[in-house]
């Protein structure tokens, strides 16, 4: 588990733009089943370089630009938050675990999903316009 002294500045950097930090299977199970028509984004943050250079911008971009917009966003931290994440991925299946990801669900379901290998080397905005297109379907 990393310390919290690396994790908060790295969490801090969605919550700052309205991401609510989940911690807990419990919560994860809440916010993916709060309801109908619901719209729910989970980011699984970590350290690495691509979340901060990659993810995270195009996540916080996605939601400040699109026109419709998730009903909740969320984040789950990797390596940190290891029940949220167990559990946040278990509702990404039959997708791999991968860090970061960015999930997109409705009515619990999964629809949407970027995996580390559609974020690593990808620029910010080219992540962030794949985002707001699958708001535009979703949403």
């Amino acid at each position: 588990m990393y310390p919290e002294e690396i994790v908060l500045p790295l969490k801090a950097d969605l919550t700052s733009a309205g991401f609510v930090d989940v911690r807990t299977a419990d919560e994860v199970d809440n916010i993916i089943n709060s309801g109908k028509e619901e719209t729910v984004l989970v980011v699984v943050n970590s350290v690495c370089g691509c979340a901060a250079r990659n993810a995270r911008p195009a996540a916080k971009m996605a939601v400040q630009h699109a026109g419709k917009k998730p009903s909740q966003i969320t984040t789950v931290f990797a390596g940190f938050d290891s029940e949220a994440v167990a559990r946040a991925r278990q509702y990404m299946l039959p997708y791999p675990p991968s860090s970061p990801a960015i999930a997109l669900f409705k009515n619990g379901q999964l629809v949407h999903m970027i995996e580390r290998h559609a974020i690593e080397g990808r620029p910010a905005e080219l992540i962030a316009e794949n985002l707001i297109a699958a708001f535009d379907e979703y949403c």
